[in-house]
């Protein structure tokens, strides 16, 4: 009798997940197709070579902001990541102690501010003393909202690793910095380059703080300190203008951005599924 009420409370807590699995697929796959029956059609190598059009005129591309959006969040990831990893290396480390809990605390709130927020922090502390939007400003905006998404990850992927992983390092006299080095983050590297994609993916849709910091260019930038167009800021100028050229060509950048996300999306689970493969 017990059997088969557990058995029948396993079947019904299947379907109850399989049904709320469905709910949240579904408005995922109509947002989905719906941006590649909407913007696929409107791609065309021109589109994605040339220089906005002026205003009122048909034609023109994303080529900018493509460029803008690269450069961006490759400087991003140059001051985000290797600041990420060191942060989250020294809490899976050394989790004890006043300095780390206070740390741990700033990483959580950075975690939940908004990022609009970031956008004006970097506003006033960049923008205006510099008096002038840059590329510098968007890349240290993104860099910010991306290094609390690396300090989480690679703590917990570092937690996950044995204690007597570590121990073995010390008992052959090996210096702690060494063994974190040489052991731990480098056998960790699958795994974190996972948090890092991650990070990225969830960047490279930002658009509050690239409008408060780059702000958008409609021509080439002629330097990283001037005014940089991004992807995601032209998708919101060409959504709210009155212009029927741009509304379609909206659909093309959103298209291209969301397979932009999706692509790194696959590729950090493909290596989490492969690492995990490879640690059984």
């Amino acid at each position: 009798m017990k059997y088969s009420r557990r058995k029948f409370k396993n079947k019904f807590m299947k379907v109850v997940l399989v049904f709320l699995t469905t709910l949240a697929i579904i408005p995922l796959a109509i947002i989905f197709f719906h941006v590649i029956k909407s913007g696929y059609s409107a791609l065309s190598y021109d589109f994605l070579t040339s220089l906005p059009a002026p205003m009122g005129q048909s034609g023109g591309g994303i080529a900018n902001a493509l460029i803008g959006s690269l450069t961006m969040i490759a400087l991003a990831s140059v001051i985000g990541v290797p600041l990420g990893i060191f942060g989250g290396t020294y809490l899976s480390e050394y989790p004890h102690g006043k300095l780390s809990s206070v740390f741990r605390f700033i990483v959580d709130l950075m975690t939940s501010i908004p990022s609009i927020v970031i956008g004006l922090y970097v506003y006033s502390m960049i923008v205006v003393p510099m008096k002038g939007f840059s590329a510098y400003a968007g890349a240290l905006a993104l860099a910010l909202l991306m290094f609390p998404i690396v300090v989480k990850s690679t703590e917990e992927v570092l937690r996950l690793l044995p204690q007597n992983i570590r121990e073995a390092g010390l008992a052959l006299g090996i210096p702690r910095w060494r063994v974190i080095l040489s052991i731990i983050l480098k056998g960790s590297i699958p795994s974190i380059t996972t948090g890092v994609l991650l990070s990225i993916a969830r960047v490279s849709g930002e658009t509050a703080p690239l409008l408060l910091t780059a702000f958008g260019n409609q021509y080439w930038a002629e330097g990283l300190n001037q005014p940089t167009s991004s992807l995601t800021v032209q998708i919101y100028n060409y959504a709210i203008s009155p212009f029927q050229e741009w509304h379609k060509q909206v659909w093309a950048a959103a298209f291209i951005l969301l397979m932009t996300v999706f692509v790194f999306n696959l590729i950090a689970r493909w290596i989490l599924v492969r690492n995990q493969k490879d640690a059984s």
